[in-house]
């Protein structure tokens, strides 16, 4: 599981209940003790168990038992039971439901992507991109590793990525071409990357090639002076497939990940082009997986 604060669980069980369960004070049951089980109706991948254990715990409430985030789940099946007073499970109910099914649905999603493109080619792993709901990363990035997928970037502070907009402030790609062997001993212990068409990939390509030339020419006086990857954005698989080709003749140590409109559909004819990833958004769009609880009085 990814790190939580515990003013991030508080955090999350506050939204839903920022003081107390009002009803159950009002009929006079907040003291009788009680188990809830959580079942879902319609296969998935579990995820979330973690921080919903983290707000079991915050509640005084018995974990009994607890299905693991990544396990594959059938309809009707029970994946956690707790108990404790009516008050502290009516305070964890809801909430824990919410991260339970919305989470669970990413994870879902994730994992038929991930199948469909290691069916296609074994080495070619699904990214998910930063385009998540602000607020709820932690939770969707624990999702999308319950899945079986990675993080593409966790933020602007982990890989070096130029877009186009970057370059619209450096003065174009050429430029940036130009500059390359400057900018290159910049990137002492992070990745370069560039998001880039067709055509720009196939020229970082043999920049990176005469690079490797003239240093290995210069007996390693002069140092490599290429990117690590490019981000081809948008380019149709029946495309993508010839370009990786060439990219590859050019330089087979580039790291080719492809961006721009993968999903559920088309995630396997992306990965049959020989990618190394598939950086995608899909999985945050999933819907939400149909979970309830039952609870009775012990």
């Amino acid at each position: 599981m990814i790190t939580m604060s515990e003013e991030r669980i508080d955090a999350i069980l506050a939204e839903d209940v920022p003081y107390f369960d009002l009803t159950s004070h009002v009929l006079g049951i907040d003291a009788q003790r009680g188990e809830m089980e959580y079942f879902t109706r319609e296969a998935c991948v579990l995820a979330g168990m973690e921080a919903v254990e983290r707000i079991a715990r915050k509640l005084d409430c018995e974990i009994v038992s607890g299905t693991p985030s990544g396990s594959r789940l059938d309809r009707g099946d029970v994946f956690m039971t707790v108990r404790g007073s009516a008050a502290q499970l009516h305070r964890m109910w809801k909430v824990c439901l919410n991260v339970f099914d919305h989470c669970s649905a990413v994870a879902t999603k994730t994992r038929n992507m991930v199948d469909a493109a290691h069916a296609a080619n074994p080495a070619c792993e699904v990214l998910t991109t930063r385009k998540s709901m602000p607020g709820a990363k932690d939770l969707l990035v624990d999702s999308v590793i319950a899945g079986g997928a990675f993080p593409h970037r966790l933020g602007l502070s982990e890989t070096v990525l130029i877009f186009e907009q970057h370059l619209s402030f450096f003065g174009g790609f050429d430029r940036f071409i130009e500059e390359l062997p400057a900018i290159r001993p910049r990137c002492v212990e992070k990745k370069l990357f560039v998001e880039a068409d067709a055509q720009q990939a196939l020229l970082l390509a043999r920049v990176n090639a005469d690079a490797a030339r003239v240093s290995a020419e210069s007996g390693g006086e002069i140092p490599w002076a290429g990117v690590d990857g490019v981000q081809v954005d948008k380019v149709s698989p029946d495309r993508l497939g010839e370009l990786v080709k060439k990219i590859r003749a050019l330089d087979p140590r580039m790291v080719i990940i492809a961006a721009g409109g993968i999903n559920e559909g088309n995630v396997a004819d992306y990965a049959a082009t020989g990618v190394d990833g598939l950086a995608t958004t899909a999985p945050y769009t999933a819907k939400p997986i149909d979970m309830s609880v039952r609870m009775r009085a012990l």
